[in-house]
């Protein structure tokens, strides 16, 4: 039984040899090169940064109270079109009149106080300057005197500050605008102990709004007055709404350990479809140029050699940025002085003309050619049936 085993394994393994043998010497690969080429030609070619942003107005104003009270009335809504000096709410009044009217009594009573005690101390100096009243009695009416007209003026200016109150009750807007927002009701009480309560906020004018970016800090350094933007909302995903930075700040911004500023970019609304608070997604164009020559960028990677091109020739020249040609059977390399790049376009300053057929990579295929023994059948299928009678 040992031996039959060993005659079967033997036999399994001159077969497999048999069949790895054909399956060989039927499947000779040939390589073959080939390469993707592109013109050289003019180009727009730009760097830019990305950052996210806040849309809001360019003027808006914070509506408050100087004074404590309720508010007794309310004349606007969200989305009022308000007037410079427009009335848009008032506060109780009935505490602040009776102050001014408190204020008053008192000026009236330090006026009628004056009044005796000019009298008194005009009396006192005549009979001081005659000799008849002492020294004392007479600075003691001046003082009297003295201390009357500084109650008046005092007075006076309680008077003005709870006339002054009084106005604060009723409440106008400060500009030409739109209500974006309102922060009391009638009814609601405020109070102005500590600071000033916010009631409401007006934009100036929603057709002339801006985008405040946050540009990573290692960014902010391409990015200056003047560049060109463009950003999109989720809002309106299909539109692209185009500024220009105006303004990029000194002052740094650390969230998280991350470092931004701030960058102001101009949002011309005519359409009014930007809405503040509308979060954008930004694209500064730090640099632009249009229409300059240009080459794929991943053509100045391009660099040939004997393992990888095969039987081509390879003609190189001196240069540390090189673009490749090929004609027949011959590759040429061509030293160029480049300019900017975007990352997909690099722009071409000299070295090579407009139009010419440069390489940007290559191409390497494997073709399986049929030989003899693949079209012949494996030595362990069926042969084709013989007729072996014998006539």
């Amino acid at each position: 039984m040992k031996r039959i085993s060993k005659v079967w394994v033997a036999a399994g393994v001159v077969v497999v040899i048999a069949i790895a043998a054909w399956a060989l010497s039927g499947n000779k690969k040939e390589q073959h090169i080939t390469f993707t080429t592109a013109k050289v030609e003019p180009a727009n070619i730009q760097n830019s940064v990305t950052a996210t942003g806040t849309i809001e107005p360019v003027t808006s104003v914070t509506v408050g109270t100087q004074v404590s009270g309720i508010i007794s009335k309310i004349f606007v809504d969200y989305n009022s079109v308000v007037k410079k000096g427009q009335v848009i709410a008032e506060l109780d009044k009935t505490n602040l009149i009776s102050e001014l009217n408190t204020a008053k009594a008192n000026l009236s009573s330090s006026q009628s106080t004056l009044n005796y005690q000019t009298a008194n101390y005009n009396r006192y100096k005549a009979l001081y300057d005659k000799g008849l009243v002492s020294a004392d009695e007479f600075e003691s009416a001046r003082l009297s005197y003295q201390t009357a007209k500084e109650n008046v003026a005092t007075a006076k200016e309680t008077v003005q500050k709870a006339q002054t109150n009084l106005g604060y009750a009723t409440i106008t807007s400060p500009i030409d605008g739109i209500v974006l927002s309102k922060e009391v009701e009638e009814g609601q009480t405020v109070a102005a102990s500590y600071s000033t309560p916010e009631l409401f906020t007006i934009a100036q004018n929603l057709t002339d709004m801006r985008v405040i970016a946050d540009v990573d800090e290692a960014d902010i350094g391409n990015v200056k007055e003047g560049e060109r933007a463009s950003f999109t909302v989720d809002a309106f995903p299909n539109d692209i709404f185009e500024g220009v930075v105006t303004q990029v700040r000194q002052e740094a911004t650390t969230t998280n350990n991350v470092v931004t500023y701030e960058v102001v970019i101009s949002a011309p609304n005519e359409n009014l479809k930007l809405k503040p608070g509308l979060t954008a997604n930004i694209t500064i164009y730090t640099a632009e140029k249009e229409g300059v020559l240009s080459v794929p960028t991943k053509a100045l990677r391009f660099s040939p050699t004997k393992e990888t091109v095969g039987n081509y020739k390879i003609s190189d020249c001196n240069g540390k940025n090189k673009v490749w040609t090929v004609n027949g059977n011959t590759l040429t390399a061509h030293a160029v002085q480049i300019g900017m790049s975007d990352g997909t376009h690099t722009e071409i300053l000299s070295g090579i003309k407009n139009g010419t057929e440069i390489i940007s990579e290559i191409n390497e295929t494997m073709d399986e050619e049929p030989t003899e023994q693949q079209q012949e059948q494996s030595p362990f299928a069926p042969g084709p049936k013989r007729n072996d009678k014998k006539k």
